[in-house]
């Protein structure tokens, strides 16, 4: 049993897609703090003069406060201003509607915290390229699980019954590999291949959002979700 637990992020990239597909269950881990700077807000585009950010405001944020208590701002503008970047950075691919519909989609819900809507956002993704076939997707809350760092993780992994965790690779700063080890639980850190795939506007950028992968291949674009794991002995090594 393969287990993943991120936060949320917005329209993610192709490796988020990679890690949900390596999953029989991912978690939804968006009780905790939030991080300006994070992912779970914002993501990059292609852009003619490199790459630009898609970034959704929030409203009276302050610090110390949790992925699901931060509130998106009014979306009476940005919504609209993030569409416009999203056909701009599209022109002319083959799969741009495709696309755009996706976005449109999320869009037109409203959302009480900004983990609600970069959920929806991954959610989409997954949806379109088939990946919820084989992932089951939980929120964190649902299991009742306190405590923080390694050790929380390795308590939900160990709920779930999971026999593999794997992790993207800010983890290796925290994770108590020994801890999974002597429960018979093999930690694996995310291998990104970085699958080039036709792009406007110069060099491949394997980092900007998976909608761009849904312009450029449409459906697809399943065929370059496909990075392995390595062995965390392995992954501290290389």
């Amino acid at each position: 049993m393969n287990i993943v637990i991120s936060q949320s992020m917005l329209f993610p990239w192709v490796g988020m897609l990679e890690q949900v597909s390596q999953a029989d269950v991912f978690v939804h881990y968006d009780d905790v703090q939030f991080s300006k700077g994070s992912f779970v807000n914002r993501v990059q585009l292609k852009w003619p003069s490199g790459s630009k950010w898609l970034t959704v405001p929030l409203a009276d944020f302050h610090l110390g406060q949790r992925i699901n208590e931060v509130k998106p701002a009014d979306s009476a503008s940005w919504k609209h201003q993030h569409l416009e970047l999203l056909r701009e950075s599209f022109a002319n691919a083959p799969h741009a509607k495709d696309a755009l519909a996706l976005a449109e989609k999320v869009y037109s819900a409203d959302y009480e915290d900004i983990g609600s809507l970069s959920r929806a956002s991954l959610l989409a993704l997954a949806h379109y390229f088939g990946i919820e076939k084989t992932t089951r997707f939980l929120d964190v809350a649902s299991l009742d699980i306190g405590g923080s760092s390694s050790e929380r993780v390795f308590n939900i992994v160990k709920k779930l019954e999971g026999t593999q965790y794997i992790t993207g690779h800010g983890a290796a700063n925290y994770l108590d590999h020994q801890l999974f080890e002597q429960a018979g639980i093999d930690v694996r850190y995310m291998e990104y291949q970085r699958k080039p795939y036709p792009q406007n506007y110069g060099a491949f950028n394997p980092y900007v959002t998976g909608l761009d992968l849904v312009a450029h291949c449409g459906p697809a674009g399943a065929e370059m979700i496909c990075s392995g794991a390595l062995h965390w002995r392995d992954f501290i090594l290389s």
